[in-house]
């Protein structure tokens, strides 16, 4: 009888492989315009976040079926080198070994349990080696809701209502920061979103990224009412553009003057431009910071933190409710703290040299063409813009020619090279990127603006 189990144990077993082979055979003959096809009667627009679509840069989007190193593969097997990395967190490239170890090793373990796990401990103090402003924090699964929360520690702490964003700042797709706002907001040219209440539309103040008096005149105009100020230290939604000298200083300062908190979202600057973020390279303490992207190694993940005796007004050691049941994901964490093991001072040195090379690289190559470009760049992440000089807050981001990007976009993708789909998103540089990868990027970039 035993015998007879084994072998029908054995039969199953090999019909099951002949079957998945079999499937995956169907699977892989299945083209992207098959997909794309099907995803269009299941999702908005056909995707499931709006920059996906390719609106903005014309074309089919591809459909992508694996990454590895600074490359990705779409469906129908064309191999592209990859400057979006998942849009900022896959700063070691795809599948990094150490980190997909780490990640499934947490999934084959069990959970998630509902309940403290060693990896979120692991990561936590991790991020808080790096970022001493973060002296306690509290993991999320996105970076919109821990805007949404950190944002709510503000009020409760300082019993205002308003918040200061930036014109062309995203912090995420929560109601009451839509207001003129960056990412796929200033692709699709939408200064709001519909479903937006007035009444939480008029919590948010505006001020210009990079005018010092615009803040200022906000501050007067909302005295003693605006609970924080939120700022992307280093912008990377509208394009990447850069605080110019003792702008964060001087923010941190009338922040602190005016009585509200001064809040990072260092979602993509994070652990991206420095490993203790923006607030390292810049030399400036915020009050609360946000996080997302890098720190869960590409997997679902985002964090708020600053000074203890903020963080500490949240549930269950204050009076501020916020929960997760998926906060502090195992997967995530593991993955993400094998990612932030890896990331030393030498990656960062490479990453910046790497960088700068692309850099300059695309302005020559655009000036040996007759082409009128700059670039924005900050460490690893840039914006190639189609105006000159680069532009210093939104209204100059605007003005730089969206359908020169487009053009350019399709070109590269034509020579195998894959950016964001957007004239106003970041490139991402990874570690897995090579100097030999550059120079390809540089020289398809010369055959784009000449043609």
């Amino acid at each position: 009888m035993t015998g007879a189990a084994d072998t029908a144990q054995t039969a199953g077993t090999a019909q099951a492989a002949g079957t998945a082979q079999a499937a995956g055979t169907a699977e892989a003959a299945v083209t992207g315009a098959e997909y794309l096809r099907r995803a269009a009667s299941l999702f908005p627009g056909g995707v499931n976040s709006p920059v996906r679509a390719y609106r903005a840069v014309g074309g089919d989007p591809p459909v992508i079926a694996r990454g590895s190193g600074a490359t990705v593969t779409d469906v129908d097997g064309v191999e592209y080198l990859d400057y979006v990395g998942a849009f900022g967190p896959l700063i070691l490239g795809h599948a990094h070994p150490a980190v997909t170890a780490a990640a499934v090793a947490e999934l084959e373990a069990g959970g998630p349990f509902g309940a403290t796990t060693p990896p979120e401990v692991e990561l936590g103090e991790a991020i808080r080696e790096a970022m001493p402003s973060i002296e306690r924090l509290r993991f999320v699964s996105s970076g919109t809701e821990a805007v949404m929360s950190a944002l709510r520690v503000a009020r409760a702490a300082t019993g205002r209502e308003l918040v200061l964003k930036f014109e062309g700042g995203y912090h995420g797709h929560s109601d009451g920061l839509l207001a003129q706002a960056g990412s796929g907001l200033a692709t699709l040219s939408l200064p709001a979103s519909a479903g937006v209440p007035s009444a939480i539309a008029a919590q948010t103040v505006l001020a210009r990224y990079n005018d010092l008096a615009s803040v200022e005149a906000a501050f007067q105009r909302h005295a003693g009412r605006i609970a924080a100020v939120i700022v992307e230290p280093v912008t990377a939604n509208m394009g990447v553009v850069a605080p110019v000298p003792g702008f964060l200083e001087a923010l941190c300062e009338l922040s602190a003057r005016n009585g509200a908190l001064l809040v990072f979202d260092e979602v993509i600057t994070g652990f991206r431009v420095a490993r203790g973020g923006a607030q390292a390279r810049y030399h400036v303490t915020p009050d609360l910071t946000v996080l997302g992207k890098i720190i869960g190694g590409g997997m679902p993940v985002g964090a708020y933190g600053g000074r203890a005796d903020l963080v500490d007004l949240v549930a269950p050691a204050g009076p501020v409710y916020q929960a997760g049941t998926l906060s502090g994901h195992p997967a995530a964490m593991a993955a993400g703290a094998a990612a932030l093991r890896l990331l030393g001072a030498g990656l960062y040195a490479r990453l910046e040299r790497l960088g700068a090379s692309l850099e300059a690289g695309l302005v020559e190559a655009a000036a040996a063409a007759g082409r009128r470009v700059s670039v924005g760049r900050v460490g690893s992440i840039l914006t190639l813009f189609f105006r000159d000089p680069a532009p210093r807050d939104f209204d100059e981001v605007r003005e730089a020619d969206a359908h020169a990007f487009a053009r350019f976009h399709r070109a590269m993708r034509a020579s195998g090279i894959l950016l964001p789909p957007a004239s106003q998103e970041a490139w991402f540089v990874s570690a897995a990127h090579t100097e030999a990868d550059v120079a390809r990027t540089i020289e398809a970039a010369r055959e784009a603006f000449e043609r």
